[in-house]
């Protein structure tokens, strides 16, 4: 249960803390923010309302803390890392039932999500032992005109104050993929986790607090997004933002000044599908990518590009299929669940009743009750529908029916979105020339879109985001290079 055993700390009556200077605390405010349960649409868990003041002052205990943390050893960090992900995963049932409430995720993948950010984090500290134990080494005389007179030593040091802005969908894995990559670079960290997903945050951090990181070095701030949003994204202590969402991030990247920033902004995943390809694992696919979590996925299968001559023997695959998924609430742990909010319900309520005026195929009736939408697939799509461009962020895929490879690519190209996409076909020589020309930062050959293993690049072009994550790639970019050069006084070579 939520706010118990090692987790009590963390809530004061009906309201949860915030976290900053090693301790949780309460908002001056005395104002909280309501957190709806999807499936019954009513308050679940309240947390606090953090005010401007408030933010200042966890920026300040962010940045002290951080100039001590960088004189931390490697080897110390990622030990205390290793303590966190090994409590994170130990406390997995309480975490996991937060996500079941506050963001109906099915039971099961709650359980998973917890235990694959523990993963994270414990990979994360190995790979930071790596990557930042290496420095470089350079000579001036490899450039031409320069005898070797200088030695240049690099190095990677950390940038300073890290915000973290995951989403609603993966609240705790795209939060410690954030904060493992900022606190092994040896930055601090200032969390604001989404409004759904909160509570889970919540207790996530206090396994960082158990694990006994130094006091200030974590923070994690909740509010109202209209009251400490902007300031805290345009906040002057903030050296780095790393945020996962949707259109938000445009606002603020452009609001963000010189700070260095990792944003992934959400995609419309095509799937391209030859004639030649396996139509069963085409269908296993589209089930996969496109209904698990209700649709409510970045890497989704959000839209489907197959062959005229193959496009019926697929459709009745994928609706045979469609027809086994169990809908219902996530403690059921069932494949469809209600989605994360009324406002978004509507949303994809209003691309299904655009594409039905339009004269799109409903393979299954459209079913709603609440925030629960029954998995829809849709026929015989055409560019001037909404759905065929837009993320629904829910259980409904189009399928456009194409006449050409051409055809395909040049749909996937015009979106204004390049996260993911796949294409499934049996020659492998077509499968890669359609994967140069996709413009995406990733393109899976016979499989869904997904964003994993998490050591791997994951990145979008376009409106899909800025810069490329994955823990490699988020320790390299949550640090900057700082060169030292020795000059000599005289050219010296190696055994000259």
């Amino acid at each position: 249960m939520a706010g118990t055993g090692v987790f009590e700390d963390i809530i004061d009556g009906e309201v949860f803390k915030y976290y900053t200077e090693g301790e949780w605390k309460k908002s001056a405010s005395g104002k909280s923010v309501a957190i709806i349960n999807p499936t019954t649409r009513t308050t679940q868990y309240k947390v606090q309302a953090c005010t401007q003041e408030e933010v200042n002052k966890v920026m300040e205990s962010a940045k002290i803390a951080q100039k001590q943390w960088a004189k931390t050893p490697l080897w110390k960090r990622a030990e205390l890392l290793h303590k966190a992900a090994a409590i994170l995963k130990e406390h997995k049932a309480p975490i996991a039932d937060c996500l079941v409430k506050e963001i109906a995720k099915p039971a099961k993948d709650s359980v998973t999500e917890v235990v694959r950010s523990g993963d994270l984090i414990s990979y994360c500290a190995e790979e930071g032992v790596r990557i930042l134990g290496e420095g470089k080494f350079l000579v001036s005389d490899s450039f031409p005109g320069n005898e070797r007179t200088k030695y240049c030593l690099t190095s990677k040091i950390p940038l300073g104050v890290v915000l973290a802005i995951p989403p609603f969908n993966y609240p705790v894995n795209l939060a410690v993929s954030k904060i493992g990559p900022a606190l092994i670079a040896g930055n601090s960290l200032v969390l604001k986790p989404p409004t759904q997903g909160a509570v889970a945050c919540l207790h996530m951090v206090q396994c960082f607090h158990l694990a006994g990181f130094p006091k200030g070095l974590i923070n994690c701030v909740t509010g109202k997004g209209s009251e400490i949003g902007d300031f805290l994204t345009m906040h002057p202590g903030v050296n780095c933002i790393s945020f996962t969402g949707g259109d938000t991030g445009v606002a603020i990247s452009k609001k963000a000044g010189m700070v260095p920033l990792q944003m992934e902004l959400g995609g419309k995943d095509a799937c391209i599908v030859l004639e030649d390809a396996d139509l069963d694992l085409v269908a296993a696919n589209i089930i996969k990518g496109g209904f698990s979590y209700s649709g409510q996925r970045c890497t989704a299968v959000k839209v489907v590009l197959v062959m005229e001559s193959v496009a019926d023997a697929l459709v009745e695959k994928v609706n045979a299929k469609v027809a086994k998924l169990k809908v219902g609430p996530p403690e059921d742990n069932c494949d469809i669940t209600p989605v994360v909010s009324e406002s978004s319900a509507n949303f994809i309520e209003g691309l299904a009743k655009d594409a039905k005026t339009k004269g799109a195929t409903f393979c299954q009736e459209y079913k709603r009750e609440g925030n629960l939408i029954w998995p829809l697939l849709l026929d015989n799509v055409r560019p001037d529908m909404r759905i065929a461009w837009e993320e629904p962020f829910g259980p409904i895929v189009p399928v456009i029916r194409i006449n050409s490879i051409e055809e395909g690519i040049h749909h996937c190209n015009a979106s204004n979105f390049g996260l993911q996409g796949c294409v499934f076909t049996s020659d492998i020589n077509k499968a890669i020339l359609i994967s140069d020309a996709m413009e995406t930062g990733t393109v899976q050959i016979n499989s869904a879109p997904a964003r994993g293993p998490d050591h791997f690049p994951f990145q979008g072009l376009k409106d899909s985001g800025i810069g490329s994550q994955g823990i490699t790639n988020s320790i390299n970019m949550m640090t900057k290079i700082k060169s030292t050069v020795i000059n000599l006084p005289t050219p010296t070579y190696t055994m000259g």
